[in-house]
């Protein structure tokens, strides 16, 4: 056993006891008393029954990177933490081909499975985050139009869980043994039924041989309202007509529309063909071709590489991002590590505040939806920065659209094209009212609602256009609702599952916050 509990007065609490938000803990009273540093499972099982039975709380935190307070805001609790509990090695006796620890940052985790074998997840752009989190709650990435969301390949779990009589137990779920535990840990999200400490697979994708990056931008000095919509609209309509196609799987987006103040709109795009070549860019050239009645201005992108040389692109003289400075032919493994994309995940160390929220979309964007981008885009509050403020659009679809899959797992939206991250960031609490605001507005403007639908008023709800929300990206302002659940986990019978999966392997409801299933 190798526990280390760090409390106050040592000169590393300060720093475990707080994440990535700087919003939380809200003030000192609300930190945790203590946090266990965990070397494996077992560890992780001895630290969940002490603190059981001392009477304190236990939250879970592998990265850091939750979004609201379900781990720092503890009143004298206890944080588990999973950091130590990374890496890739495999025991012989363990019945799967690979494992990915709960703490493992997907930076380095893309690294280890590459090198051991040429093979990845299809997980997230961002390095500091941890696999435990990411992977329980439906993780996505650039690979995922190509190969589904990481928990669709997730054969095993380990998950200590603590029975009615506070006894902790080290659990192996598959599809033999606690099925339904394993599929609740398939994109059920964290923090609710026990503590997942190793993913297994059976399988991984292979890595793409080579995949060409780069952006195109737009300078918000020459954007109209008419520009504005044109430039969103031919983005929309692609993901809802093209880029439904099967080869087109290997094209990835993130459009990110930043506030005025920021001075540009910026769109990163990441493309390898099925087979994992880039060396027909048909599918990558038409979907530039898109933008250019637009006239987008080219950013420069150069990119670290593995490679001797990058061979240059056939089309080397297109107008957007396909010269050679602009876009590049890299190995994949240059093109998830170091994150390029704004992304919620900011180093823990900078200690921004952020609030955040999500909807799965199924059709192009309308022009109410829009007109309100624009709107709050352009919006200015006297007295508030919001240049650190953000909605993220991410070409979606293909792969993750397998609707079977939705019965293997947790992960109910199976039918969008485009999913939208929300982001209002800033740097102290002087901001907190103000870009709160924002993002509330934006979201109320966004999804009006009359007649039989009114209820669902403010929410994305689930229908012809739009599949809820993303439990990785939570937002406890939907609480508010009594439909909430069914927001992130869809109208049929995953929740009630979840619910079940709870009562059985969480019954005194040890695992719990805003947001949690509920008994």
């Amino acid at each position: 056993m190798a526990i280390e509990i760090v409390s106050s007065g040592d000169v590393r609490f300060d720093r475990l006891s707080r994440g990535q938000n700087g919003r939380y803990p809200a003030k000192e009273s609300d930190r945790a008393s203590r946090i266990a540093l965990c070397d494996n499972s077992d560890d992780v099982a001895e630290a969940l029954e002490r603190f059981v039975h001392q009477g304190l709380r236990p939250t879970i935190r592998s990265g850091g990177n939750c979004y609201e307070d379900f781990v720092d805001n503890n009143p004298g609790g206890a944080i588990i933490d999973l950091s130590f509990t990374g890496g890739t090695q495999v025991s012989p006796n363990s019945g799967h081909k690979y494992r990915l620890g709960a703490g493992s940052r997907l930076g380095q985790a893309y690294y280890d499975l590459y090198q051991r074998d040429l093979v990845t997840i299809p997980g997230g752009t961002c390095a500091p985050v941890a696999a435990g989190g990411h992977i329980q709650g439906g993780g996505y990435g650039l690979l995922s139009r190509l190969h589904g969301v990481t928990p669709d390949w997730v054969s095993a779990v380990d998950v200590v869980t603590i029975d009615s009589a506070g006894k902790a137990r080290v659990r192996r779920a598959d599809k033999k043994n606690d099925p339904d535990l394993l599929r609740a840990c398939r994109g059920g999200g964290g923090g609710n039924y026990g503590i997942v400490t190793n993913f297994y697979f059976d399988d991984l994708p292979k890595v793409p041989k080579e995949v060409i990056r780069g952006s195109i931008g737009f300078d918000w000095k020459d954007m109209t309202p008419e520009r504005f919509a044109r430039v969103l609209t031919l983005y929309s309509d692609y993901w809802n007509t093209r880029g439904r196609d099967q080869d087109t799987w290997g094209l990835f987006t993130i459009f990110g529309l930043s506030h005025r103040s920021s001075g540009h709109l910026n769109m990163g795009v990441t493309f390898t063909n099925v087979d994992g070549t880039v060396d027909n860019t048909r599918v990558l050239d038409e979907f530039i071709a898109v933008f250019d009645e637009c006239k987008p201005v080219t950013q420069l992108a150069v990119h670290p590489t593995m490679a001797e040389h990058h061979p240059e692109p056939a089309n080397k003289g297109t107008e957007v991002c396909l010269a050679n400075h602009t876009m590049n032919r890299i190995p994949w493994i240059d093109s998830v590590v170091p994150v390029s994309q704004t992304r919620a995940a900011a180093t823990p160390a900078s200690r921004r505040r952020h609030k955040y929220k999500s909807c799965y979309m199924k059709q192009a964007f309308t022009p109410g939806e829009i007109a309100a981008y624009y709107k709050h885009l352009t919006r200015e509050i006297p007295g508030v920065d919001l240049k650190g403020n953000v909605i993220l659009v991410d070409s979606f679809g293909g792969a993750t659209n397998k609707p079977q899959m939705a019965e293997e797992t947790s992960v109910a939206q199976r039918g969008s094209i485009m999913k939208l991250q929300f982001i209002a960031t800033w740097a102290d609490e002087s901001g907190d009212a103000g870009n709160s605001q924002w993002i509330r507005d934006l979201y109320t403007d966004l999804y009006p609602a009359t007649g039989a639908r009114a209820k669902y008023s403010g929410t994305p709800f689930w229908g012809d256009r739009y599949e809820g929300c993303y439990i990785n990206y939570p937002d406890s302002d939907m609480v508010q609702h009594d439909f909430w659940p069914q927001l992130y986990y869809g109208t049929g019978d995953i929740y009630p599952h979840l619910q079940q999966v709870k009562r059985k392997f969480d019954p005194n409801n040890v695992f719990h916050h805003a947001m949690s299933v509920r008994i």
